[in-house]
């Protein structure tokens, strides 16, 4: 039961994100039980991601028994060709102080990378869905991503990580890419800074400090709507990350992320 036509398993992902969603809905804007720290005191989880997590694995293992998945909350859990790769609540401390900035984020991927991705925001009501040979969509309309040719009237998106020693260091990476840039945007949630610049609210998104399920969906839609994307990889001092921009500024902005670009 491994393989499966892509629209068969982009449906897979429709219904797993719409169960994940069925959760955090109903508790939004409520107090939330359960919260605990992760990695930090900062790093949240609360009893909506797990729900969210059982119910989207509910959904995964009753349609694609077989699969692997690996969730945020949840971990890493069977075997087969393909590995879904689950966000049951991206922004978590948006949605425990109750701004309405959060999303479910579902992906298959296989043996050569992600194959399915839907992002779903149940505040906005927009779904945003993308496949590997597919036009990608939010709410079914085709979306394009910015086609800006000049960083200088760019509007970048961009997160900071839990950890106060990366943030200090990304600190220092903003104080190069704002004056050189429109200006910039942090909303606390990478499936949606993804997507909304798929969708061209953004021009171009780069963040450290992000995990597999933070982006492989996103990341997926973002390609399909024409962003190339950067893998950002890790050093000593900095975790890895990701980039994406038009063709046109890709280069340029990753020098001023990279450090290896300074001047006008």
């Amino acid at each position: 039961m491994t393989a499966a036509p892509e629209d068969e398993l982009l449906s897979v992902a429709h219904a797993a994100a719409r169960a994940g969603a069925d959760e955090l809905l109903p508790r939004f804007g409520h107090t939330q039980e359960g919260i605990r720290s992760k990695s930090g005191p900062t790093d949240l989880v609360s009893e909506a991601d797990l729900a969210a997590e059982a119910a989207i694995r509910g959904v995964l293992g009753e349609r694609r028994p077989d699969d692997a998945i690996l969730g945020e909350e949840g971990g890493a859990s069977g075997a087969g060709e393909l590995r879904w790769v689950i966000d049951p609540l991206d922004g978590t401390t948006n949605f425990l102080f109750g701004i309405p900035m959060f999303a479910v984020s579902v992906a298959c991927e296989g043996p050569d990378g992600t194959l399915v991705g839907v992002v779903l925001d149940p505040v906005r009501k927009e779904t945003f869905a993308a496949t590997r040979s597919s036009e990608p969509m939010l709410n079914g309309a085709g979306i394009t991503a910015s086609t800006r040719e000049d960083l200088a009237t760019s509007l970048v998106a961009t997160g900071f990580a839990y950890d106060a020693a990366v943030r200090a260091h990304q600190g220092v990476v903003l104080t190069r890419v704002l004056p050189r840039v429109r200006d910039i945007r942090r909303a606390g949630s990478a499936a949606l800074d993804l997507c909304w610049s798929a969708c061209g609210r953004f021009d171009a998104y780069y963040e450290r400090g992000i995990k597999p399920w933070d982006w492989a969906a996103g990341g997926l839609i973002a390609e399909r709507a024409g962003l190339i994307l950067r893998e950002l990889e890790p050093d000593s001092e900095v975790p890895f990350g990701v980039l994406a921009a038009p063709p046109a500024l890709v280069d340029e902005l990753l020098g001023l992320v990279l450090g290896t670009r300074r001047g006008p």
